[in-house]
C-alpha cells in the first residue's frame, strides 16, 4: 500500500470497503449465498480486490515484462461489481499492466537452406560436397573428384633413395659385413612400407616376420658365401612363405582378412629376401646397380612431364652404368645394366605411388622399392656380365 492521497478527491483511507457496510455484491449475484457468520467481503484475504500503485521509479527503471509464454491466470469477475465500484470511486487507479512483449525476430536462415523454401516442404539439406564421406577411402575419393589417386614420392622421399644407394655402391667393394649395414636399413623400410602401402596398419607381427626374413637370409648368405648365395636366398624364402601361411591361419579374422593378410606378408617376406641379392651378386654389379638407381630415382622426381621424365631417368639410369663401371672394370656393360637398374627402380617408384599414398608410404615404400626391386637384377646380370 502507498500513503499517496486518493485521486478522486478525499483521501483513501481504512479498507477497501470502507463506508459501504450494507453493500453486499456476493448476496446480489447469488442470493441463495450466506455468508459464514462473523465474516465479511471486505475482509476476505482471498476475495478482497486490493489496489496498489507503482511504487517504483518509472523515469528510472521499467516495470518488468511479463514472458510471452507465461499466461496470467484469469479469474471472472461478478457481474455489476465493477461498475458499481467505479461509479463510487470513478478516478481509482488500475493495476499496471505490463506491455504485451514485442515479436521474436525470426531465425537467420541457415547456410545450407534454400532461400525460397516453403515452410514445412520437408527438411532442408546442406550443400552437395564429395569430402564428407568417411566411408570411401582416398584414392576413391580422387576418383570421384575427377583427380588421378596416382601421387608420386617426390624429391625428399628421392634424396634419400639416393643417400640409400649411394650407401650400397660404396660399401659394397670394401667388404660384405660393410654392406650389411645400410642393407639391413633397406630390409626393414621395405616390410614397413610395404604393408602401409596394402593399407594394413598396424601390422606388427607381418612387418617383423617379413625383415627376420631378410635377417635370415643375410646371415645364410655370409655363412654361405657368395658362391652359395642362390640356395642361402632360395631357402629362407621357402620357410618365410611356410611362417607366413601358419601365422594366417592362427589368425581369427574372416577368411578374405587372412586371405589378404597372407598375401601381403609373403610379398614383404619375399622382397625383404630378395633385397639379399646385394649381398650375393658380384661387388662391382652391386656399385654400378644401386648407382644407377640413385640417378634414376632423382631424374624421375624433376619436375617434368611423365614421359620426358621417364626417357630422362632411363638416360641418366644408362650413364651412371657407365660412369661407375668404368671405374670398376664392367666398362661399356654397366650401361645394360645400369639401364636394367633404372628400369625396376621405375617400377618400384611406380608401386609406390599407386592409390593415394600417404606421406609415411612415400618415406618408407617410396623409399626402399625402388631399391628392393632392383636387387634381382643386379644380381643376375651382375653374374652373367662378370
Amino acid at each position: 500500500m502507498t500513503d499517496q492521497p486518493y485521486q478522486g478527491g478525499q483521501p483513501y483511507q481504512g479498507g477497501p470497503y470502507e463506508g459501504y457496510e450494507g453493500y453486499d455484491p456476493y448476496q446480489q449475484q447469488w442470493p441463495g449465498y450466506e455468508q459464514p457468520h462473523g465474516q465479511h467481503p471486505g475482509y476476505d484475504p482471498q476475495l478482497t480486490q486490493q489496489w496498489q500503485g507503482q511504487t517504483w521509479e518509472t523515469q528510472n527503471h521499467a516495470p518488468t515484462q511479463m514472458p510471452a509464454q507465461v499466461a496470467e491466470p484469469s479469474y471472472p469477475a461478478p457481474q455489476g461489481f465493477d461498475g458499481q465500484y467505479q461509479q463510487q470511486y470513478p478516478a481509482a487507479p488500475h493495476p499496471q499492466q505490463a506491455p504485451a512483449p514485442a515479436p521474436a525476430p525470426a531465425p537467420a536462415p541457415t547456410p545450407g537452406a534454400a532461400p525460397d523454401a516453403a515452410p514445412g516442404s520437408g527438411p532442408d539439406y546442406g550443400p552437395a560436397t564429395l569430402a564428407g564421406n568417411a566411408r570411401i577411402t582416398d584414392a576413391q575419393r580422387a576418383r570421384l573428384e575427377g583427380r588421378s589417386p596416382v601421387i608420386e614420392p617426390g624429391m625428399q622421399p628421392a634424396l634419400l633413395t639416393a643417400v640409400l644407394g649411394l650407401l650400397l655402391a660404396a660399401s659394397a667393394p670394401v667388404a660384405s659385413y660393410a654392406l650389411v649395414v645400410p642393407l639391413i636399413v633397406l630390409q626393414g623400410v621395405t616390410a614397413a612400407g610395404w604393408f602401409r602401402l596394402n593399407g594394413m596398419w598396424p601390422a606388427r607381427q607381418g612387418i617383423a616376420l617379413a625383415f627376420l626374413g631378410g635377417l635370415a637370409a643375410d646371415a645364410a648368405v655370409l655363412a654361405a658365401g657368395r658362391d652359395h648365395a642362390p640356395a642361402a636366398i632360395l631357402g629362407p624364402l621357402g620357410v618365410w612363405v611356410l611362417l607366413a601361411l601358419v601365422l594366417q591361419l592362427r589368425s581369427h579374422a574372416s577368411p578374405d582378412e587372412r586371405m589378404y593378410g597372407l598375401m601381403a606378408t609373403v610379398v614383404s617376406a619375399a622382397l625383404s629376401v630378395l633385397a639379399t641379392g646385394y649381398l650375393g651378386a658380384d661387388a662391382h654389379a652391386v656399385s654400378v646397380g644401386a648407382a644407377a638407381v640413385a640417378v634414376a630415382v632423382l631424374a624421375r622426381a624433376l619436375p617434368l612431364p611423365a614421359p620426358a621424365s621417364v626417357v630422362v631417368s632411363l638416360l641418366a639410369a644408362a650413364g651412371a652404368g657407365i660412369a661407375v663401371g668404368g671405374m670398376t672394370g664392367l666398362g661399356a656393360k654397366g650401361a645394360l645394366l645400369g639401364a636394367a637398374a633404372g628400369v625396376c627402380a621405375l617400377i618400384g617408384h611406380r608401386v609406390a605411388s599407386y592409390d593415394y599414398p600417404s606421406r609415411f608410404v612415400h618415406f618408407t615404400a617410396g623409399v626402399a622399392l625402388p631399391l628392393s626391386a632392383a636387387a634381382p637384377v643386379v644380381w643376375v646380370l651382375g653374374r652373367a656380365l662378370g
